[in-house]
Order: C-alpha cells, then sequence, then structure tokens
C-alpha cells in the first residue's frame, strides 16, 4: 500500500531522536531507577575465587548477622531447580549457581538477601568457602571437544590441489567484551498462590531465552512474566546473559518469601557476565596464479568459556551461510570445534562470530594479495560476488539479497584515494617510517534465522525433532478516542533508536507526523505482542521489527479509510474516525469491530530450517561493507596511530540515515576495542588479569580515530522497507582492517589482536633481530 501521492513521508528522514531529550536531561529510567515492588529487599552474591574446585559452603555466620533473610548455595539452586538447556550436549551441567564445583572465578556460589545492600554485602563476605583445588584448563589448545561436526560444499580437495597458491595460516581472536556503562539488574517477586514469577531486568533477547529460563526454574511460559525498563545504558549482546540471575534471584524470592532486587557492580560485570568467544582458525585458501580464490577450508576452535551457556555454541553457527564472505568462490568445507575452559562463559556479543571469522577471511586474502603480488583491492575486485549475481545463494546457504559489492568497494577507493595511500606508505618507508594501508570487504548480515542453531546436530538428529527457522516479530498500534496513537515494541531497544524509527513508520502510514505518536519500547511478555524470536540482536529491527510496525499500523489505516469512505468523507480528521471507532459503534460498517487498535506479526522469507546437506540461509538480509584504514606505528614505543579510516556501507534503504551513521559509528567504536585494546586476560591459573577498567583497556572518545562514513544503497527484497541491519558490520571489519593494515606497515603476517603497543613493540623487536640475523648469514 503506497503513501497517498503529495502526501510528506518521513521514512529516510534524518529526524532527531525522540529518546534523547529526557537522556540528556538525566531523567532516563533505567533498571536501577525502578521501583516495581514496595520493599523490596537486596541480594549479594558470594563469588569463586578460584578458577577450578571443589567447593563446601557454611553460611551460618551470614545467617547470625542481623537484617538479613536468608542465603541460598549452589546445593539449594539444584534442588529448585533444573540444568539450563542449550544447542548441544555437554558434560557439564550449567546451574544459576555452581553446584559443588566451581569452574571459573566470578562464578556465583551463593546469594545473600538482606534488608539492604550494604547488609547483603557485609553478610557476603561471612559466607564460609571452603576450596578443594583442582586443576584449570585455560589454553583452549588443551582443552577436550565436546562437540564436533565438520561441513563440506563442493570438491575442496580438488579445488585446493589445482590452486598454483595455496595459504595456510592460522589465526587467533581472543576474548574480549562490548562492556556497555549499564551493567545487570534483576528484580524478582515470587507470588505463590499464582505459583507464578514476575521479573523485571534490563534483558534485551532474544526471547528464545524466556523458554530456556521457564525451563530451568520448572515453570510454563506463562508463569514467569519478563518485564524491561523504558531506557537501556547500552547492551551490545551482553545483556541476553542477565537470565541466569533472574533464575537465581526468582528462586531465591520464592524460597525467602520476599521480592529480591539486585544490580551488578562493574567488578562482577568483568569477571562473570559474559564475553565473546574465542577462536583459533586454522584456513587454507587455494588461489590461480591471476588470482581467482577457487577453495576455502577452515578449522575452528571455538572457546565458550566454562559452560555451553544458550543461545551457544551460537557464535560458532551464526556466520555459517556466510564462509565464503563477500567472495564468488564455490568450494568450502569446515570443521567446528567446541571446548570448555575455565574462563568466562560466552554470548552474544556486538558483531557474533563476525569478527571470529572475518579475521581470519581477510587476513587470508590479504597474505595472499602479498605472495601473488597483486595490490589487495584488485584481489578483492577479481573475486567479489557480482552485482548481476544477485540474489546469491552461497555454497554453504545464504541467499545475499542485493548489493553492488565492486561499487562499493570503488566508492571506498575513492573516498579514501587509496592510490595516494599506498604512495604515502611507500615514501614513508623509504624515509624509515613503518606505515601501512590495510582493506576489510565483509558481508553483514541481520536477521538471525532461528534454525541456524540445529546445525549443531546432524541432519539425522534435526530430523527427530520440531523443525525450527524463520525469524518473527509483532508489534501493536492503537488509536484512542482522541486519535492519540500509541506503538508497543518487541525489539528492547538498547539504545539505537527503535521509537523514533517506529514513529516515522507510524506517521507514513497514518498521514501524521512522528512527534503525534508515542511509541513505548519497554516489553511485557504478558501484554506485548512477542515471538520466541523478538528482542534486540542480529541487527533485526530495521529488517524484522519494523516490519511489524508496518504490518499493524497499514491494518489501521485500512480500518481507518474503510471507516472515512463509509461516511462519505475520504479527508475526515483521523480524530473524527477514532471518536467514530470509539463512540459510535453501531455506525461503523457492517461487520466491523469496534475501536482501532491492530497486532501485527512480519517474518522473513526464505529462511527455512537447515536442508540435508546442512546447507542453510542464516540471516534475512546481508549488508556489505568496505573498509580502508591507514595506520603509521611509531618504532620506538610501538604504539599504532590509524590516521585514515573510510567505511563505506550498503544496507539498504536507510530508514534513517543520522541513526544509521550512528550506528557505524558505535560498531567502528567496538571494532577499534577490539583491534587496539581488548582482551580478557587470564593467567595459567585461570586469574582474571582484566578485572577492572584500569587492566581491561577500551578506547575513550579521544582514542577513535578520524572515521569517514559512506552509504551506497541497494534495497532488500525481502524485508518490508528494503533495509538491512547495520548495527553490526564495521565491529566485524574494523578489526581485520586494522590489522592488515599494521601487517602491511610492519612486512610480516603474524599480528594477533589486540594490537596493543607491547605486542607491536614485541614485534618489531623480533623484526630487528631476523634482519640482523639475516645480514650475518
Amino acid at each position: 500500500m503506497a503513501v497517498a501521492a503529495g502526501r510528506e513521508t518521513w521514512v529516510g528522514r534524518s529526524v532527531l531522536r525522540v529518546e534523547d531529550e529526557a537522556l540528556l536531561r538525566g531523567e532516563g529510567r533505567f533498571m536501577d531507577d525502578l521501583e516495581p515492588v514496595p520493599h523490596a529487599w537486596h541480594a549479594a552474591i558470594v563469588r569463586s575465587q578460584l578458577a577450578h574446585a571443589h567447593v563446601s559452603l557454611d553460611p551460618a555466620a551470614a545467617l547470625d548477622l542481623p537484617g538479613v533473610r536468608g542465603v541460598l548455595t549452589g546445593d539449594d539452586v539444584a534442588r529448585l531447580s533444573r540444568p539450563f538447556p542449550a544447542g548441544i550436549e555437554s558434560p557439564v551441567p550449567h546451574y544459576a549457581a555452581a553446584v559443588g564445583t566451581a569452574r571459573y572465578v566470578g562464578e556465583p556460589l551463593a546469594v545473600v538477601v538482606a534488608r539492604d545492600r550494604y547488609v547483603a554485602e557485609d553478610a557476603a563476605e561471612l559466607v564460609a568457602v571452603d576450596y578443594e583445588p583442582l586443576e584449570p584448563v585455560v589454553d583452549p589448545a588443551a582443552a577436550e571437544a565436546i562437540h564436533e561436526r565438520s561441513f563440506h560444499y563442493g570438491d575442496v580437495d580438488e579445488a585446493l590441489a589445482r590452486a598454483d597458491v595455496v595459504v595456510r595460516t592460522t589465526f587467533r581472536v581472543p576474548r574480549f567484551t562490548c562492556l556497555p556503562v549499564e551493567c545487570y539488574g534483576v528484580v524478582c517477586d515470587w507470588d505463590d498462590p499464582a505459583g507464578r514469577l514476575t521479573a523485571w531486568t534490563n534483558f534485551q533477547g532474544p526471547f528464545t531465552l524466556h523458554g530456556v529460563a521457564a525451563a530451568a526454574l520448572g515453570l510454563r511460559g506463562d508463569r514467569l512474566r519478563l518485564l524491561t525498563p523504558p531506557d537501556s545504558g547500552g547492551s551490545f549482546g551482553i545483556k541476553a546473559a542477565v537470565l541466569p540471575y533472574v533464575v537465581l534471584l526468582g528462586l531465591a524470592s520464592r524460597v525467602l518469601g520476599v521480592p529480591v532486587r539486585w544490580t551488578e557492580d562493574r567488578l562482577e560485570h568483568l569477571a562473570a557476565s559474559s564475553a565473546a568467544t574465542g577462536r583459533v582458525t586454522e584456513l587454507e585458501a587455494g588461489y590461480t596464479q591471476d588470482g581467482e580464490l577457487v577453495a576455502l577450508r577452515y578449522d575452528a576452535l571455538e572457546d565458550v568459556g566454562a559452560y555451553v551457556r544458550a543461545p551457544e555454541p551460537a557464535t560458532l553457527y551464526r556466520m555459517h551461510g556466510s564462509l565464503s564472505g563477500a567472495y564468488a568462490v564455490k568450494d568450502v568445507a569446515t570443521r567446528n570445534r567446541v571446548v570448555l575452559t575455565n574462563t568466562i562463559p560466552s554470548g552474544l556479543n556486538r558483531g557474533f562470530g563476525g569478527p571470529q571469522l572475518y579475521f581470519g577471511l581477510e587476513r587470508t586474502m590479504a597474505i595472499a594479495a602479498r605472495r601473488l603480488g597483486i595490490d589487495p583491492a584488485e584481489l578483492a575486485r577479481r573475486n567479489l560476488v557480482p552485482a548481476e549475481a544477485m540474489p546469491y545463494r552461497t555454497p554453504s546457504g545464504a541467499l545475499y539479497d542485493s548489493g553492488d559489492y565492486a561499487a562499493c568497494l570503488d566508492r571506498a577507493l575513492e573516498l579514501s584515494r587509496y592510490a595516494e595511500l599506498r604512495a604515502r606508505a611507500e615514501t614513508a618507508r623509504e624515509d624509515g617510517r613503518l606505515v601501512g594501508v590495510g582493506l576489510a570487504c565483509v558481508v553483514e548480515p541481520s536477521i538471525s534465522n532461528m534454525g541456524y542453531i540445529t546445525l549443531a546436530q546432524t541432519a539425522v538428529e534435526r530430523a527427530a525433532t520440531l523443525p525450527k527457522s524463520g525469524n518473527a516479530e509483532g508489534a501493536a498500534v492503537a488509536v484512542d478516542p482522541l486519535g492519540g496513537i500509541t506503538v508497543r515494541l518487541g525489539t528492547t531497544p538498547q539504545g539505537q533508536g527503535h521509537r523514533t524509527v517506529a514513529a516515522q513508520v507510524v506517521a507514513d502510514e497514518l498521514g501524521c507526523a512522528p512527534e503525534e505518536v508515542t511509541v513505548l519500547s519497554e516489553l511485557d511478555t504478558a501484554t506485548t505482542p512477542w515471538t520466541v524470536a523478538s528482542g534486540n540482536y542480529s541487527s533485526r529491527f530495521s529488517g524484522v521489527g519494523v516490519g511489524a510496525v508496518q504490518a499493524a499500523a497499514r491494518k489501521v489505516r485500512v480500518k481507518v479509510d474503510a471507516i472515512r469512505a463509509h461516511l462519505g468523507d475520504p479527508e475526515l480528521p483521523l480524530r473524527k474516525v477514532a471518536g467514530s471507532a470509539h463512540w459510535n459503534p453501531e455506525g461503523l460498517p457492517e461487520g466491523m469491530e469496534p475501536g482501532l487498535t491492530a497486532v501485527a506479526f512480519h517474518s522473513t522469507p526464505n529462511l527455512d530450517p537447515p536442508d540435508v546437506e546442512d546447507r542453510v540461509a542464516s540471516s534475512g538480509a546481508h549488508g556489505f561493507v568496505v573498509d580502508v584504514c591507514a595506520v603509521e606505528i611509531d618504532s620506538a614505543t610501538g604504539e599504532v596511530t590509524v590516521t585514515d579510516y573510510v567505511s563505506v556501507h550498503d544496507a539498504g534503504t536507510l530508514l534513517n540515515p543520522l541513526l544509521a551513521d550512528g550506528q557505524v559509528v558505535g560498531g567502528f567504536a567496538h571494532g577499534v576495542g577490539a583491534a587496539l585494546f581488548e582482551r580478557h586476560a587470564y593467567d595459567a591459573e585461570g586469574n582474571l588479569l582484566t578485572s577492572s577498567l584500569v587492566d581491561y583497556l577500551t578506547p575513550t572518545a579521544p582514542d577513535l580515530p578520524p572515521l569517514t562514513v559512506d552509504h551506497l544503497e541497494s534495497p532488500s527484497p525481502f524485508t518490508a522497507l528494503g533495509a538491512k541491519g547495520i548495527g553490526e558490520g564495521a565491529t566485524m571489519s574494523a578489526p581485520v582492517a586494522i590489522a592488515n593494515a599494521v601487517a602491511d606497515a610492519l612486512g610480516r603476517d603474524d599480528v594477533e589482536l589486540p594490537l596493543t603497543a607491547p605486542r607491536v613493540w614485541e614485534l618489531l623487536g623480533d623484526s630487528a633481530h631476523a634482519e640482523a640475523a639475516d645480514e650475518v648469514r
């Protein structure tokens, strides 16, 4: 249904965010601001000080402290709940608190509930913990695989055999976290007569995890009511992992008979919230002499930490359809293995599998370019999926919806003055300076297929279970008797501006201005339209979330138009139409329901379950990103300075260009952090060495290099408004683009993230020693 001719449209305009005024005034309503139930008691969590140990607890001294309501230990948790279900079988069951054995530093051992936080924290220190140390496993290479699957598309062995050049390299991506400003928060209130738990938490989805938490609690889905706050201090994936604390606090509320609240502090967050997986990838790539990529073979070892925590091993499979990246290679294979280590469990983290995949693939392209004597940009161009091939089916099953990858590359080369950057780098090297240029071309998937995780099962195993597919979202649009418009979302925004864009979409459908639309983004599983796929992840809002909003608004518009036609006035103001719908139902067209409210659900097409050959369209839309980066390295200190950075994105139709740029800048900040600053570091005993912001370094605004952003728009034929996700691409591309530039400056291939000054300085030392040895020889 098109917008009427001559009517002002709002989608595609840089409308200012409606969310910002309250935030700038300090009037946002975050999790810790909420007082949803009176007289809530406060919780403090006793955590393991060792990475691996048998534990026994004695809470007697804590229970004697005045003001303490009670203590729940891991043994209580095991008695009152079930292990969390996960995507694969694990030899180690995961409960909301350690049961008999602690498996990482910071793991919850018990929860203490007291009248206020001060007493709770004092009492937590009085819980006596007896440790029987066990040997920790920190190095994933030393861990035994708990899951292994191999996939073959085409004949990789034959393709590698006929290749003129084969690049074989091992790549390591460390564990890191996206570190939101706001930490976890939970308030739980058990209703004993109803047998129902109500939990307020800054959970972001996916709401598949609602069922995981309900299963752990032994409750039907309707007996676990989740509510999210109006505002969130960021998440970037991390807050999907708050639900184990909902279970822990929910059990405490149930057993102790009082509402319980808990707010995580920064030390707890760094030690025990969630982090990206670590991945070691052995990659083989075959090329012809003229640069055609003919084969890719991955061998991925995935470190998920101490437990397989849902939705893992999703990080390993989320990018499965895009194993070939942006390239038209036909023969692809991978072996996937999952290991457990005595470190923080993994979970959603911005990019979710993208940084891990593309670091290996795009580093390989750069290494191959040097060995073949072909410029990296030219090597990429020779292998990019051509525009005329769209929609393009990858060997492993993804359906790339639209895009002109070569045009994006050309635009990035033009904006960066690529030839000049290369010339400047050569001139600088002649002067003894360390200057390098890097490139990255990545496909940015969005709108995850809820069935891709079942690739962890064989086709036979999948056939014995309920098929999983698609990605659906719900929304509601209501017009009240005075013509006021209210929208309810199920996308749990974490700062992206969903309310702003939803208002733009509804304004276009109903012929009003965005400021006339009120959008409620706080989710309530008892009243908000939602699905198991609901939530804020995989950059799904612009595709499927907006589709649900538009569908609900169109249902209302159809009814509005029908009432106007019935009353004989096609221009009747919406307020008068609403008045008729609410106040004069007998005057409505025959058979029409009173009121002006619509609920709609929207699903992205083409997201079928994995097929019998293990192919899967793992995402519903695919953007494209080309980054060009230039760096200079201080030879005395190893410090890397990014001097130039260009990022060109094709995210289909831009619903709000201002917000799109904000997403690119935010993703870039996380990418720079992963490239130059951030990693979770453990010693051999499993002690966390980066346990505070003194040691876990993140970039601040002055640390971010200058960034030039541009967009090309190739609308997706598969989403409601042609939009694709844009929130994660730069997080996937920036780490490897910067690494490629550093490798180019150093003239060596063995660069690892993060490229901190001490690490680069060591590489400089190794290079100097090697040059000296060559001179001696």
